[in-house]
């Protein structure tokens, strides 16, 4: 397989499946690993253990959702002046978000020393698992500025049409995450110290190994200290595209941790068993995932280079991509949901509660595609603020209502979970109106 992959040319269905292909794969690896960092924990420092890791994941989504964000905007932007053979503007995105992205990452772990127990408290995390849980975000988050650099790196790569090399570089960090979390757990007895610090020491691993690729490695886009600077215009575009997709994160999350309200109102075995369920969720979107980033890419360089057949065609066949590859996925962990839950714990009552998630997601998934998969085209295409104000209407501000009205009358876990569909369902259509309308704008001035 070719390392880069010119975007602009050739059939975009075999395209777009060799550039993601890389994608999934290291997706699926990294969920492998965070899966490994639970059932560590599930198995070998037990149940409470679980719990205190699993009342975190919606806080740690909102606080690395802006580095995702900023990451996806440095693609677009290094996507889109690869498209347009524009190498000095190319040149000063690499430098520029170097420093925006590392910055982001040391502000957002200040962010979580001191505000991780607070809002923990705020999120009615059971007193049992507070301090658990807030040593394992202050220790995870200490990893905060290596997983910014991390995502730069592979956004940039990815944007030149180079999906390969960030999964071996993740492959790495990966494996040293695995064996580190059985000699801090199980030779150390740590517990979810041995976890968290585990899982930050591998992200430096990846960020150093990107990084070095793209100082001492053959790259468009090379790293160059003495080159380091902020130049105001890129500056001003990262702001634009990628603040408000990391917004857009964040947002999600902040919506998710009302949904977590209501997980920690049950019993603290269910609240591990729904904890079980959701590290699966990650394997699923991560698959979708690789089929966003290839549409961002592909729609910002065939934007940069006029080329409108290309915009659409990429759009209709990743969302295709993306729905199957859930649909199928979804109809697995139904059919083996026993047999995947049984990977992290074999305590029968929290296997229930995680089965009943199940039961409502597992053909929830696909309903995704629409909306993140629209999303990520009109990134590609510069847009970022109207797709980002759907998004807080159509899902969150839904989300937000639901718990407080259907939830709150019926207080079950089906009565949860199944939001997502429907916020998912809601804000896809909306989403897909705004693409067609700024779609036909664009290639209306390309025209004129």
């Amino acid at each position: 397989m070719n390392k880069k992959l010119d975007l602009t040319a050739g059939p975009l269905a075999s395209g777009i499946f060799i550039f993601s292909f890389p994608l999934i794969f290291s997706n699926i690896l990294q969920v492998m690993f965070n899966m490994a960092d639970i059932a560590v924990a599930g198995r070998f420092a037990g149940a409470h253990a679980l719990g205190a890791v699993g009342s975190t994941p919606m806080l740690l989504f909102f606080l690395t959702g802006l580095l995702q964000g900023i990451g996806s905007g440095v693609n677009v932007i290094a996507a889109f002046y690869c498209g347009a053979r524009s190498e000095k503007d190319l040149g000063e995105t690499v430098h520029t978000s170097f420093l925006f992205c590392l910055g982001s990452g040391v502000l957002l772990l200040l962010v979580a020393q001191v505000f991780a127990v607070p809002a923990l408290r705020l999120l009615n995390t059971r007193p049992e698992l507070l301090q658990d849980a807030a040593s394992y975000i202050k220790i995870y988050t200490l990893g905060m500025p290596a997983l910014a650099l991390y995502n730069w790196g592979s956004a940039l790569l990815s944007a030149t049409g180079d999906s390969t090399r960030p999964v071996i570089c993740l492959l790495a960090a990966g494996v040293i995450n695995v064996l580190l979390n059985l000699v801090f757990v199980i030779g150390f007895k740590m517990d979810v110290d041995g976890v968290a610090l585990a899982s930050a020491i591998s992200q430096y691993v990846s960020a150093f190994l990107v990084t070095g690729i793209l100082i001492f490695a053959k790259t468009q886009v090379p790293l160059r200290v003495k080159q380091l600077s902020l130049k105001r215009d890129k500056v001003k575009k990262l702001v634009s595209i990628g603040v408000p997709s990391g917004f857009q994160n964040t947002i999600f999350a902040f919506a998710n941790m009302f949904i977590q309200v209501g997980i920690n109102s049950f019993p603290p075995l269910a609240v591990a068993g729904i904890a079980v369920s959701t590290e699966i969720d990650p394997l699923l979107y991560n698959v979708m995932l690789a089929f966003y980033v290839a549409c961002s890419s592909f729609v910002g360089q065939n934007f940069g280079a006029h080329q409108k057949d290309r915009v659409k065609k990429t759009f209709f066949l990743c969302t295709i991509y993306s729905f199957l590859s859930a649909l199928v996925l979804g109809l697995l962990l139904y059919f083996f949901r026993d047999a995947v839950l049984s990977l992290f714990t074999q305590d029968e009552a929290v296997k229930a509660f995680g089965i009943r998630r199940i039961n409502i997601m597992a053909l929830a998934y696909c309903v995704s595609a629409f909306m993140d998969c629209t999303i990520a085209a009109s990134r590609g295409l510069g847009k970022t603020f109207v797709p980002s104000l759907i998004v807080i209407l159509g899902s969150c501000v839904f989300r937000i209502a639901w718990v407080y009205t259907i939830f709150a009358r019926f207080a079950t876990i089906e009565s949860l979970f199944l939001l997502f569909p429907c916020s998912w369902a809601i804000t896809a259509v909306a989403e897909i109106v705004y693409f067609v309308i700024i779609f036909n704008k664009a290639f209306e001035k390309e025209s004129q």
